[in-house]
């Protein structure tokens, strides 16, 4: 959603006031002035920011988890030192490198400024902060411990980035190889073992099954590999919309928990990021229905959603957040039955930063084991395509020029 500056009249303050808004419109923003009791000065002044330098490209501009954590840990700093929280934020825009992050922190001194409450104003930048991020900072201005929250929520941000960090980071070297292993077998299959097998043929002899079926697919994907690149983008194209329907995201959700090995990983996750969120709004005083609610939109998976959607109705009458969980496949007992001892024992927020951490450290060690067992699995599956081509073209050719 685009910037706009403004340039408007406080009503209430007496003066004029220059600043930012997210709004899909102009129209929109003309609405949000109103709603602040601001009169806009002069509507040609008013401007899409993405006209500024660098803002043509976006997409470099985009603003990461990693800006997110930045922010909150400085912000907190200052708010610790009794620095008031406008001025924190003028000083803010100066030390923050991200030029998106900076317009949003000028329109958030702004709005300060003028008398909103500091979760109201980051509540229109749904883009920027999410709702477990915006009712963290509601909780911390109702107990008046908002650099407390803005500390832990960075903390608990900064535990997020380094796991998704920390999987990618051990990831990125198997699927490298696996690209790679894949590229050159394409091009051994379309260039090269063309023009080995053409001298087997023109011999008339008879050539072994395994020759027989590395022609027919050399000759298949030199043909039609145009058909097979339409079926991969068609393929992809038809998962990226069927993830928009309700039906569509349920099931590769639910499919991705039943990829064998890969589907435990992502199940810890998701647990993860259930305990930990969870956890973090507990302990910040946000109400359990609330909180639960919360959860599910960040979780990110539609199965671990659909058990907390169903644990809030059972909350709402009256049960344990646990009734639900037991009697859920997806969710592993222990994390039952320790949100239930949690509950009666009104610890429920500690039990569940105790699972964040299992959880947490369970995911470490399934990584570290998972690039342990790829790297073997790549060298056999590479051996064994070599070997292929030694079975299917070099022993032909031998055993012909023993022939003649």
């Amino acid at each position: 959603m685009p910037l706009y500056e403004y340039q408007a009249f406080d009503k209430a303050k007496q003066k004029k006031i220059k600043a930012t808004v997210e709004a899909g419109s102009e129209d929109e923003v003309l609405r949000l002035l109103d709603e602040k009791n601001l009169t806009l000065i002069n509507p040609k002044l008013l401007k899409n920011s993405a006209s500024k330098k660098g803002a043509g490209f976006s997409f470099l501009n985009r603003i990461k988890p990693k800006d997110i954590v930045v922010f909150s840990r400085q912000f907190a700093v200052m708010l610790k030192a009794s620095v008031p929280v406008v001025k924190s934020l003028r000083i803010l825009i100066k030390q923050t490198s991200n030029p998106r992050l900076q317009n949003v922190v000028a329109a958030l001194a702004d709005e300060v400024d003028g008398g909103m409450r500091l979760s109201h104003a980051m509540a229109e930048y749904p883009n920027v902060f999410s709702d477990f991020f915006v009712a963290m900072i509601k909780s911390g201005e109702t107990s008046g411990q908002l650099d407390e929250v803005l500390e832990y929520l960075a903390n608990s941000q900064e535990k997020d980035y380094d796991l998704i960090s920390k999987i990618k980071g051990a990831m990125t070297y198997p699927i490298f190889i696996v690209c790679a292993l894949v590229g050159v077998g394409l091009v051994m299959m379309i260039v090269v073992v063309p023009k080995l097998t053409a001298i087997l043929t023109e011999t008339g002899g008879t050539l072994p099954m395994t020759t027989k079926i590395l022609i027919g697919t050399s000759g298949f994907l030199k043909s039609y590999w145009w058909l097979i690149l339409i079926l991969i983008i068609g393929a992809v194209i038809g998962i990226h919309y069927s993830k928009r329907t309700a039906g569509g995201k349920r099931f590769w959700d639910s499919f991705i928990l039943r990829i064998p090995v890969f589907g435990q990983l992502f199940r810890k996750i998701y647990l993860v990021r259930f305990t930990r969120s969870l956890a973090t709004l507990s302990s910040g005083g946000i109400h359990l229905v609330e909180a639960l609610k919360i959860t599910s939109e960040v979780v990110g998976n539609r199965v671990y959603r659909d058990i907390l959607e169903r644990t809030i109705k059972e909350v709402e009458e009256g049960n344990q957040i646990a009734s639900v969980l037991i009697k859920s496949k997806d969710v592993p007992p222990m994390v039952s039955y320790m949100v239930s001892v949690g509950e009666q024992t009104g610890k429920l927020d500690v039990v569940l930063s105790k699972l964040s951490d299992f959880y947490a450290r369970e995911i470490d060690n399934l990584v570290v084991n998972l690039v342990s067992l790829i790297e073997p699995i790549i060298m056999l599956v590479l051996g064994l395509a070599v070997g292929v081509m030694v079975a299917a073209i070099i022993m032909p050719m031998y055993n012909l020029a023993s022939a003649l």
